[in-house]
């Protein structure tokens, strides 16, 4: 779990330790990166995150990049209950201007998410030996 220290109440509580925080935040960006090295053709999905993921993610894949993995054209998809500007420009514009296709799914993610498995397992079953 990615923490931005300051945005909850548990971070006033004086047995918040923020030093452990920001390691395991550093860490989930070092893995969160490292899962992107071989982004291109796959697919990136963000449920509900208006704010703090879209900017992860857009500095992870900045840094796979620039390092010079493959994390080329891939598919995104937002969803979320209304529409948000980070995640419609860190998501879904940003990182696809060189290639890809992104979509945004607005609605009620009890409905989203169950849709989304379902038609996923719908079609591994169907692609399966």
């Amino acid at each position: 779990m990615h923490v931005a220290i300051g945005t909850d109440t548990l971070h006033q509580h004086p047995s918040f330790d923020g030093a452990t925080t920001g390691l395991a935040t550093h860490r989930d960006f070092k893995i969160l990166a490292a899962a992107m090295r071989r982004l291109s053709g796959g697919v990136v999905l963000n449920f509900g995150s208006a704010v703090i993921l879209p900017e992860v993610f857009l500095k992870a894949l900045s840094l796979v990049r620039n390092l010079g993995h493959d994390a080329g054209a891939f598919t995104a998809a937002n969803f979320d209950q209304i529409r948000h500007y980070r995640p419609e420009k860190n998501i879904l514009e940003r990182p696809l201007q060189g290639g890809g296709q992104g979509f945004s799914f607005v609605g009620p993610h009890e409905i989203w998410i169950p849709l989304l498995a379902t038609l996923y397992l719908a079609r591994t079953r169907r692609t399966s030996p």
